[in-house]
């Protein structure tokens, strides 16, 4: 086995990159990074009816996003198909495989028969032995599987597991249109490019034996496997778009951070402690392949929203502004980006109050524009008895400089106070007028964000519509 550890992430781009897959790519990705090893990237296109340029992009976006960079890579198994016939021939040449001329009816009786007999539905190997000319037409290639003994995985994660080779059939590996199947290509990629351990879900451990035979039959190195368990929705079903969200690209739309999603996943199946929230520096701290565990993990987007919430505070105030733009521009309330100096004020009132980057963007509206008043606030707080009140207020915060919220809240208090008054007869008209809701973050930080000049002009708004009523 080489020195240096090398893994991969071999997605097949025929729609979105499910959020299964991500978790796959991020353990591959921790346990080379811990190991100074290589991440490879490989796609898996050989699937031609289901494979598009736009998912391939939606892999590439989505490792981007997540920061999961790769080493090697991105390979494209269609431009291999050299590397994968030349292996084929040879496995034609030395006799482990053969042509099978079965037709798809001949292949349904067999099915039809095992199950009639209560026997296991493999390949009865009718073509194994076929003398040259015997049959002709079109045909498959299969593998000359290995019909007696036992295959026996040392699981990272899932311990001894034991195949029994006499359940096992003749693996197609050269379909009658010419092209490679699954199996074959994967052990010719993971030989060829020194894959050392594969790591990927439970779905695919009953692919290993067959696989472990192509490496055998080639004289490849077998790598080790572990496999991990798979997410399930809350009816502990196979997690699916019906669960709701479940693809990488559907969370980064819905303004979920790659904090908090690595922070998430790396948590479904593994734990250190009581421990919720890791920084990438604290799980490539803590987690090991050897400490995930076999049981299925259930996903909770509500846990998850949890800790988006956390991580909206944790994520530095200025990078939440520059991600916050591009959903500020899809509400429509900004047509080309903001002061990220400026925005970042506006983020400092808002992260407390946000769990995800839609929330907040669609709480910042009255940042950006005047909206009608919520009416049960405005009958009840802008009234004809605090209009005069208003207006001084209006005629005493023009004169406040620095307009920052520390000078106006103390500037404003002191003022009420020579006026025999408290803060809070003003604080809910002025929250009504200045955001037209009746919650809202701190009134004073709203003011700073808002600047001396909009404060001023939605004052002089909210009188004109008291003495309207």
């Amino acid at each position: 086995m080489p020195n240096e550890i090398r893994v991969r992430f071999a997605p097949s781009p025929t729609g979105y990159l499910h959020i299964g897959g991500v978790r796959t790519a991020l353990y591959n990705w921790l346990f080379a990074r811990q190991n100074a090893g290589k991440f490879i990237l490989r796609i898996e296109d050989t699937d031609l009816n289901r494979s598009t340029a736009e998912a391939i992009r939606w892999i590439l976006d989505g490792l981007d996003w997540m920061g999961l960079d790769w080493d090697e890579g991105p390979f494209v198994q269609t431009e291999r198909l050299d590397l994968y016939n030349e292996h084929i021939d040879r496995l034609l040449a030395s006799g482990k495989a053969y042509r099978c001329f079965c037709t798809p009816a001949e292949l349904d009786a067999m099915r039809k028969k095992a199950l009639a007999q209560n026997l296991p539905l493999k390949y009865d190997g009718r073509c194994r032995n076929l003398k040259e000319g015997e049959r002709s037409g079109e045909h498959t290639l299969r593998f000359k599987a290995p019909q007696d003994g036992q295959i026996v995985i040392d699981d990272l994660i899932r311990g001894s597991v034991t195949f029994d080779q006499t359940q096992m059939d003749d693996l197609i590996i050269r379909r009658s249109d010419g092209s490679p199947t699954y199996n074959l290509t994967v052990v010719v990629d993971d030989a060829l490019m020194g894959v050392t351990h594969v790591i990927r879900g439970e779905d695919h451990l009953s692919n290993t034996p067959r696989q472990v035979q192509l490496y055998e039959a080639f004289g490849y190195l077998v790598p080790k496997f572990g496999h991990m368990s798979l997410i399930l929705g809350p009816d502990r079903e196979k997690l699916s778009k019906r669960h709701g969200a479940a693809s990488i690209s559907e969370f980064m739309e819905m303004g979920y951070l790659p904090e908090a999603l690595v922070n998430y996943l790396v948590r479904l199946g593994w734990s250190h402690g009581d421990q919720e929230i890791f920084s990438l520096e604290e799980v490539l701290e803590h987690w090991r392949l050897e400490d995930v565990g076999k049981s299925p993990a259930v996903f909770d987007h509500q846990k998850l929203e949890w800790l988006n919430g956390q991580w909206m505070k944790r994520v530095p105030s200025g990078e939440i502004a520059r991600r916050l733009i591009p959903f500020l521009e899809k509400t429509g309330v900004v047509d080309q980006a903001p002061d990220l100096e400026w925005l970042e004020k506006l983020v400092l009132t808002l992260r407390e109050r946000s769990l995800t980057l839609v929330e907040m963007a669609g709480k910042a509206d009255f940042y950006f524009k005047e909206l009608p008043y919520e009416a049960e606030p405005a009958q009840k707080f802008l009234t004809t008895d605090i209009e005069p009140l208003m207006e001084k207020a209006g005629e005493f915060l023009e004169t406040v400089d620095p307009f920052d919220h520390e000078t106006l809240y103390s500037k404003t208090k002191d003022w009420l106070e020579t006026r025999g008054l408290k803060l809070k007869v003003l604080a809910q008209p002025l929250r009504v007028a200045l955001t037209f809701r009746k919650d809202s973050p701190g009134l004073f930080e709203v003011m700073e964000v808002l600047g001396k000049e909009k404060t001023l002009k939605r004052i002089a708004r909210a009188r004109e519509w008291i003495r309207n009523q």
